[in-house]
């Protein structure tokens, strides 16, 4: 039986791994700080790719310092920054752009002009959240506006949207080959894009906002997240390779699954 659990922090100035034991006391923990990148006043910007190079870094790091294995953890589960937004490249995984973090204002002149045709409070109704720059919606629309071939590459359903929950998930279940691109709904109901009433993604917003409902990920339920980490032990572990081994392939993650609690 494993007697462990990972535990991937992934916060707005770092990211941190940690083990447990059953009993929740932890056994160790290692965590590397990332660029915070601010390109001109209001934008706040992350590297995707820094982010998923410090990940693996610290899961290799805390292993390594425990002698532990893989098929030593139960699960991993991941708490992140929330609304911070990345878009990438389905075929290469490469981001079209910098994770534009939850503290970017970019957006402000999207908020005014959705305010003026219906208040502030338009889509609370559905989504609960009040028009700001802090959600994930539209970030999406601003990336699909500014950046050269995004919406292109999004209406050909190659492009994909995450936070960083579902970013780190896709890297950690494979990647380009066949990773699963999921999120959950306290995650998603931060994006001003899920109707609370349905727990599903709100077509209508999606028009207003110009999103195509291909990049969005799928909305899992907790009994779906318990399955794919079962369905990701048989998969990889049963390779029975060490995490301090495997990650020596960050290309090939085969060692690891995670969740996110609903």
């Amino acid at each position: 039986m494993a007697n462990y659990i990972g535990a991937i922090d992934q916060g707005t100035t770092s990211t941190r791994f940690i083990i447990f034991r059953r009993d929740g006391t932890m056994v160790a923990s290692a965590q590397k700080e990332h660029e915070q990148i601010y390109p001109r006043p209001g934008w706040v910007e992350h590297s995707p790719a820094e982010i998923w190079a410090r990940t693996q870094e610290v899961i290799a790091k805390t292993m390594q310092s425990t002698h532990l294995t893989a098929r030593d953890l139960a699960a991993v589960g991941i708490t992140n920054q929330r609304e911070t937004t990345i878009v990438w490249n389905r075929r290469t995984g490469q981001p079209l752009f910098n994770a534009i973090v939850w503290q970017d204002t970019r957006v402000s002149g999207y908020v005014n002009e959705l305010a003026k045709s219906g208040g502030p409070d338009s889509l609370r109704w559905k989504t609960g959240l009040p028009l700001a720059t802090y959600f994930s919606g539209l970030k999406v629309r601003w990336i699909l506006e500014n950046v050269p071939m995004a919406r292109t590459l999004a209406e050909a359903g190659d492009a994909l949207f995450g936070n960083v929950d579902t970013f780190l998930i896709w890297h950690l279940t494979g990647g380009t080959n066949s990773g699963i691109h999921v999120t959950d709904v306290t995650n998603s109901s931060r994006t001003q894009m899920m109707n609370l009433e349905t727990l599903q993604w709100d077509a209508e917003i999606l028009s207003d906002f110009g999103i195509p409902a291909t990049m969005l990920p799928v909305l899992w339920r907790a009994f779906l997240w318990r399955a794919t980490w079962a369905i990701s032990r048989r998969r990889w572990l049963g390779k029975h390779v060490s995490t301090r081994d495997k990650l020596r392939t960050p290309t090939e993650p085969d060692a690891f699954c995670c969740s996110t609690p609903v």
